[in-house]
């Protein structure tokens, strides 16, 4: 992993701070690209600055927060490119990078925890695209794209 971009909206501000805080921990590099503070912006403006940041180098990755990770996930799925998981759970944080090779992290930071989501940031980290059988699919993915 070369970089990690994390971005978020005003409703998942505190909780992109305290990942960022996990990311200094384990001497991991990463750029903020914005919000930073409360102040209302709008998750589709941070989610193309982030993934345009992350698409320069297929080996960075990203996060994404808004207050339900939905409309930050929707967002940054119709970046050419971009493979955003809205994960819950470790499971599904280690899944979308076995399976379907997510280059971005997507957590509501209105609906999870903050240690909830330090075991997923952990497990979205540590996963590895499995290829294999999931290439057929992840080449199907990429067909998709416009």
């Amino acid at each position: 992993m070369t970089k990690i971009f994390i971005g978020s909206d005003h409703g998942a501000f505190l909780m992109k701070e305290f990942l960022k805080k996990e990311l200094e921990k384990k001497e991991i590099k990463y750029e903020d690209c914005g919000c930073f503070d409360e102040s209302s912006v709008d998750y589709p403006d941070i989610a193309k600055v982030t993934c345009q940041k992350i698409l320069k180098n297929p080996k960075n990755k990203g996060i994404l927060l808004c207050g339900t990770g939905i409309g930050i996930s929707i967002s940054a799925n119709k970046i050419k490119g971009i493979r955003a998981a809205l994960c819950h759970n470790e499971y599904t944080a280690q899944m979308a990078r076995e399976h379907n090779d997510a280059n971005v992290l997507c957590l509501g930071g209105r609906v999870i925890g903050f240690e909830t989501a330090k075991l997923i940031l952990n497990k979205f980290l540590l996963s590895k695209f499995l290829g294999e059988r999931h290439l057929r699919r992840l080449d199907k993915i990429k067909q998709l794209e416009c």
